[in-house]
């Protein structure tokens, strides 16, 4: 069966989508267009000027959209205040009435997101951060009394009212490190991220079995390039990573390439499996 896989756009907002302008256009011609998710790397320093700030951009996203779902796509905990972050996505979680899915990882320093401005950049710090941090924004969200006094932070605070959505964390991936493992087992997806090219699905299947939970639902992302619609359409197999456990399939624009292209792909619409 493979009429369980959503389709999304997954892109970085810098280069040629840099213009928040641009994504917002971009968001809403893919709703039209039938695609289901519009996700938003999140960084600070651009691979290529200029650059977009994720999360105003999503804001502006679920204002301008009434279906498609969104949201950072990845966002490395470590680098961001847990409870800002929490705030964050609580409000853009009311502002576009449940559609919020929270891609989480641990982050890379490639263009020195962290280095340049003096944070933590070792894996092992980001991972220690990054779990605390999520544990901070998961009480957050349920409206628990937080007295956390962890290696990383310090939160005292009242109970509140949970939030009235659900906040899906998807955790990234590019290792099968165990404590890797173990963040993606206590998430509700994973999106295994090893580069251009996505996993062969038997490397798929076995790290959905690992990690999937047996008692509730649970998203599989995949990334890479399917459509029709570019110049040399990329060898990914749907049929195949859908049997071994997909659900999302997420088409990757980079900011290499040319706009114009990039929009044409979007309208093209989702490479559906079998169509």
């Amino acid at each position: 069966m493979t009429d369980h896989v959503r389709y999304g756009l997954y892109l970085p907002p810098f280069g040629p989508f840099g213009d928040p302008a641009v994504l917002v256009d971009l968001a809403v011609r893919a709703e039209a267009a039938g695609w289901d998710g519009v996700f938003l790397w999140d960084h600070v320093v651009p691979a290529m000027p200029p650059i977009a700030d994720t999360w105003t951009t999503l804001a502006a996203i679920a204002q301008a959209t009434s279906t498609v779902r969104l949201g950072p796509m990845v966002t490395p905990p470590s680098r961001r205040r847990p409870w800002v972050l929490a705030r964050q996505a609580s409000t853009l979680s009311r502002l576009s009435r449940g559609r919020l899915i929270l891609g989480a990882g641990i982050g890379s320093d490639e263009t020195g997101d962290f280095s340049r401005f003096g944070d933590p950049s070792s894996p092992a710090a980001r991972s220690s951060r990054t779990d605390e941090a999520l544990d901070i924004a998961r009480a957050m969200w349920a409206g628990e009394a937080v007295r956390h006094e962890g290696s990383h932070y310090r939160v005292n605070l009242d109970a509140a009212e949970p939030e009235p959505y659900p906040i899906p964390v998807w955790t990234a991936c590019s290792t099968q490190h165990e404590r890797v493992l173990r963040r993606a087992a206590g998430s509700d997806g994973i999106f295994p991220n090893p580069g251009p090219v996505p996993l062969p699905p038997e490397e798929l299947a076995r790290l959905a079995a690992l990690v999937r939970p047996p008692d509730r639902p649970y998203e599989v992302a995949v990334s890479g390039n399917a459509s029709p619609a570019w110049d040399d359409p990329g060898p990914a197999d749907l049929a195949a990573l859908a049997e071994a456990g997909m659900t999302w399939w997420m088409e990757s624009l980079i900011h290499f390439d040319p706009l114009d292209l990039s929009l044409t792909v979007v309208d093209a619409g989702p490479p559906r499996i079998g169509g």
